[in-house]
């Protein structure tokens, strides 16, 4: 890791509006339901522009009710040559296709080059299962559920950087945002029964400080899809446990309420796509 070249800190982030969210798309959401899911979203906002990240908005479609997580289909970085480039993800679910084309019009308007996987039947859930090391230009990138291990191949390619692969076992934890999340250059939180025994001993052996979430907590309050940002994690309240080891490394605890997004399997990360 230490051979690999830094990597820059996103200058802010990509959100949008709950305005359509439904957690299932087979139940419609009560006014109750969707005023809090907008109250959440509206705190998550708040913590970013608190520690001093932008926050700049997607328009929300009617008929993406997920499309307020925009980092599941956009993984985002700068090329050695500071080029910002935006690759789109490539989901198994048809109805979440959508989702990609109004990121990708978004990205491109913005200046990002944008790219795509090459083969149309490759799953890639881009900022699901895929994740930045911290300050370094190396990507972690998890299959076995909803990504195929080929999808690495044109990411290491479009941002110019290695990929290191994780292979997911656990159907709990299907994608790599909610047993994997990077905290510092040294300092990792994840499930370990998220992960195959090779993937395990790879983690443990690239990070010094692995800290190992409960269970129970990481699969009801995703700890591993919190946020940093500057040495303050942003993570769901009801996560006190991960909390309390993130403290114990020297981060500040920024807490938030995501719990109608959990409905969903996700939480903070998944609501803010990094911008460069």
């Amino acid at each position: 890791v230490k051979n690999c070249p830094t990597m820059p800190a996103p200058a802010s982030v990509l959100m949008c509006p709950p305005e359509h969210f439904a957690a299932s798309a087979d139940r419609v959401p009560s006014e109750a339901e969707r005023n809090k899911a907008r109250g959440e979203w509206d705190g998550v906002r708040a913590a970013f522009e608190s520690l001093g990240r932008s926050v700049r908005l997607l328009d929300a479609a009617p008929g993406l009710p997920h499309m307020t997580f925009t980092a599941t289909h956009s993984l985002t970085g700068v090329t050695p040559r500071m080029e910002k480039v935006c690759l789109l993800g490539q989901s198994k679910r048809p109805s979440r296709r959508g989702e990609a084309e109004r990121l990708e019009a978004w990205f491109r308007a913005a200046g990002y080059q944008v790219e795509k996987p090459r083969d149309p039947a490759l799953a890639f859930e881009a900022g699901s299962d895929c994740a930045w090391h911290p300050g370094r230009r190396l990507l972690w990138g998890a299959h076995g559920f909803r990504t195929d291990p080929e999808a690495y191949e044109p990411a290491a390619e479009a941002f110019e950087a290695p990929v290191l692969l994780l292979k997911l076992v656990n159907e709990r934890f299907m994608h790599l945002g909610t047993c994997f999340r990077p905290l510092t250059p040294e300092a990792v939180l994840i499930m370990p029964s998220a992960f195959d025994p090779v993937s395990l001993e790879l983690i443990l052996k690239i990070f010094p400080i692995v800290l190992a979430a409960d269970e129970r907590e990481a699969a009801a309050m995703l700890p591993c899809g919190a946020a940093v940002v500057d040495g303050t994690a942003i993570l769901e309240a009801g996560a006190t446990a991960a909390a309390g080891h993130l403290h114990a490394i020297g981060l500040a605890i920024r807490l938030v309420e995501t719990r109608e997004f959990l409905k969903a399997g996700a939480s903070v990360a998944a609501l803010a796509a990094n911008l460069y």
